[in-house]
């Protein structure tokens, strides 16, 4: 009876609306009026003023298009352009261009600025990833991008791929951390696989991380090791979306216009191939075929929170609109995939799959389980289950590289100490041990392989480690989940990885390659180590 309620109030709500033109609506010019949130401020600011010595006297290059702007509006190209202190010689634009105006998918040219006769490089043109001659003469890069809180979003793609190529070529690089507008709290999806790495997936992510741009940073330099810093915001907590910030939203590219865009993205657009789409500005889903009214009665009978769904026709497809009655509780992520099964089950559209080629429906996915889950009917409660346990192992792995606690200026609680011992001898590591996503023991190369009297050798080249002990001899790469071992290729269900310029390896596969015995006592969260010699 509640949720009737509600629904009837916002109906007569919608009847006696304003009109106004597309992407234009009440909640923009609400932000636009409000104050920004006491004590909030974003890394942009802050690098203006605590971090100033970061760039004072340097050449350089940044990362950003309309979105880079700080509580004021100033654009961050205008701040550091007027600033005496430092010399701007390059501006790089992820996809729609550095001012947010080409289409999606749309080819943007590079070009010199008009107005300050420096060179602007797409990085959504002939190349992704800043090129030798992009980086010429830049001491360092500078990141100033809004995200919207999906993997799917290619502005954190670039902001990868930026990274490794600051890691080729030796230039560190600064992210100005901003909002996750739909909040750090919702963390939800299929975790993508390697497989269908793409620029819509660069990293074994959610379809929802709930992470800033900074933590994503120090996500994806696990395995890059770039020289990163990130300049964090201050005042900001893990509970804040965008509209807790006091912030006006600024279109981050042509189809997110206002925030409800923003909110919406995950819940309405992951139909990629299906016939089931979003209109708009992702306020809307359905498709042929669909009964506008049992869609509206299936998603909302799944009491999925802070949202009602309204049947609507549109031409010759049936669907709903999204009416968010709770931007804190609503799950974009999870609605979408509701949407999209509840959907299958109406109109049983036809699931694209991946052959040859990866399908861009897969890609999105970030898996090709969801096509076939789909194809087996299985229900949206049966497909959120199933992904469960990847999303979970992840979410203890997020733990490691979070910023933003629960209170302003409060720092993550990170997981409980781990500690090693080879032989009943505790192994003392420059780095903290961790869990990662696939629930192994990651520990610093190095110390390991003394503590294990084993000799390491590091390729930088081919990015492999081979570990040599009594005859016995095995090569990990970074990044893969293929070893050789025992003169045999085999998989492991983890990889080596590089993270903050340190190389990490899985504790259990390394020992276990020279003949060690591993055991784990999770009540003391401990790892001991027997050697091939204390074996025998």
């Amino acid at each position: 009876m509640f949720r009737k309620i509600i629904f009837m109030l916002m109906v007569f709500a919608l009847m006696f609306q304003p009109s106004f033109g597309p992407g234009v609506g009440t909640i923009v010019e609400a932000e636009a009026e409000a104050a920004v949130a006491p004590g909030f401020k974003l890394g942009n600011e802050r690098l203006m003023s605590t971090y100033y010595h970061l760039i004072a006297g340097k050449k350089v290059g940044l990362i950003t298009n309309q979105s880079g702007v700080n509580s004021r509006g100033e654009s961050t190209i205008e701040v550091l352009a007027r600033d005496p202190g430092v010399e701007l010689v390059a501006l790089y634009g992820p996809e729609h261009g550095i001012d947010g105006t080409a289409k999606a998918g749309a080819y943007v040219e590079s070009y010199t600025h008009p107005e300050l006769g420096i060179p602007v490089y797409s990085l959504y043109g002939a190349t992704r990833m800043p090129t030798a001659a992009m980086l010429e003469g830049v001491d360092v890069l500078v990141f100033d991008v809004q995200d919207i809180g999906s993997r799917t979003y290619t502005y954190m793609s670039t902001l990868n791929y930026c990274m490794v190529a600051a890691k080729k070529y030796n230039k560190p690089i600064i992210v100005l951390d901003r909002p996750n507008p739909v909040g750090g709290t919702i963390v939800e999806g299929p975790v993508l696989e390697d497989k269908f790495k793409s620029f819509v997936g660069v990293d074994n992510l959610p379809m929802a991380h709930g992470m800033t741009a900074g933590e994503l940073a120090q996500f994806y330099n696990r395995l890059i090791g770039a020289d990163l810093t990130v300049v964090s915001m201050e005042g900001y907590t893990r509970s804040m979306i965008f509209q807790d910030t006091g912030l006006p939203w600024v279109q981050t590219s042509p189809m997110i216009p206002d925030i409800d865009s923003v909110f919406g993205y995950m819940a309405t657009g992951l139909g990629e191939g299906t016939g089931i789409f979003q209109a708009d500005y992702f306020k809307w889903i359905g498709g042929k075929g669909i009964d506008a009214q049992r869609f509206a009665d299936l998603l909302n009978q799944a009491n999925l929170p802070g949202v009602v769904f309204v049947p609507e026709v549109r031409g010759e497809a049936g669907g709903v609109r999204l009416q968010i009655v709770d931007y804190h509780t609503f799950n974009p992520a999870k609605t979408g995939f509701y949407a999209l099964a509840y959907a299958r089950s109406l109109n049983n559209f036809t699931v694209p799959k991946s052959g040859d080629t990866v399908v861009m429906f897969d890609k999105i996915m970030g898996t090709d389980k969801i096509g076939r889950y789909l194809e087996q009917d299985l229900s949206p409660q049966q497909i959120e289950a199933n992904y469960a346990p990847a999303l979970n192992r992840f979410k203890e792995e997020r733990k490691q590289y979070l910023i933003y606690g629960d209170q302003p200026g409060q720092k993550v609680e990170k997981s409980a100490a781990l500690s090693v011992y080879v032989d009943g001898r505790p192994v003392v590591f420059d780095a903290a041990p961790y869990i990662d996503a696939s629930d192994r023991i990651m520990v610093p190369l190095r110390a390991i392989g003394e503590a294990l009297d084993a000799q390491v050798d590091w390729d930088g080249v081919k990015r492999t480690i081979t570990v040599r002990k009594n005859g016995r001899k095995s090569i990990f790469t970074v990044g893969s989940t293929k070893a050789f071992i025992g003169g045999v290729w085999v998989s492991m269900d983890t990889s080596p990885v590089i993270r903050d310029g340190r190389t990490i390896v899985p504790a259990r596969y390394v020992a276990e390659s020279i003949g060690a015995r591993v055991n784990w006592d999770g009540a003391t969260r401990s790892v001991r180590i027997e050697s091939a010699a204390a074996v025998k």
